[in-house]
């Protein structure tokens, strides 16, 4: 389906999201090519694609459309502009799981954290202020201090995080992230 693996920590944690009984779709929020959406297509999980970008759905539709088996009824696709967007867009839809990768806007915390449904799932990864050192983003409002992201998620149950430099999934380069893992109580 696509060219791109998934992402490392979607890949270890599919088996979180697969168990999920709530019969809600993942959002893949800012999914860029879709990789990761498209990797939980493949586990016939159904899969909302949200991005700013009508070209990259319009990719995503394509790569599904060449794939034999790809579940591609499982998939829905949403161009919009969370940024530009002031109200609760999030709020007015409930998904059994969020996935952010390699994208932050801080005054949507709060949305994804009320879009996910009880017992739902959150799968976040993105840089943060180490990230300079490595490579692009610079700008400090795409980059999470140090502990944010499990701040954001305190008063959820952490599977899973993670803070500080690895390999990138995406290139033979070094990257400073935070990851979590959580599910809503």
């Amino acid at each position: 389906m696509s060219s791109l693996s998934p992402s490392k920590l979607l890949s270890q944690n599919i088996e979180t999201l697969s168990s999920l009984t709530i019969n809600l779709p993942v959002l893949d929020l800012a999914c860029g090519a879709g990789r990761n959406g498209i990797f939980c297509l493949q586990h016939a999980l159904p899969v909302r694609f949200a991005d700013i970008n009508q070209d990259n759905l319009k990719t995503i539709k394509h790569s599904l459309a060449q794939c034999e088996k790809n579940n591609a009824d499982l998939a829905s696709f949403w161009c919009v502009d969370f940024e530009q967007n002031v109200s609760d867009i999030l709020v007015e839809n409930s998904f059994s799981a969020v996935m952010v990768f390699r994208y932050l806007h801080r005054p949507l915390m709060d949305q994804i954290k009320s879009s996910v449904a009880t017992g739902g799932v959150v799968i976040y990864e993105t840089f943060t202020t180490e990230q300079p050192q490595y490579g692009r983003p610079k700008r400090s409002d795409f980059l999470l201090k140090s502990g944010e992201l499990v701040e954001f998620f305190s008063d959820w149950e952490i599977l899973h995080s993670f803070e500080g430099v690895k390999k990138s999934d995406t290139a033979e380069t070094q990257e400073a992230v935070a990851q979590i893992v959580a599910r809503k109580l």
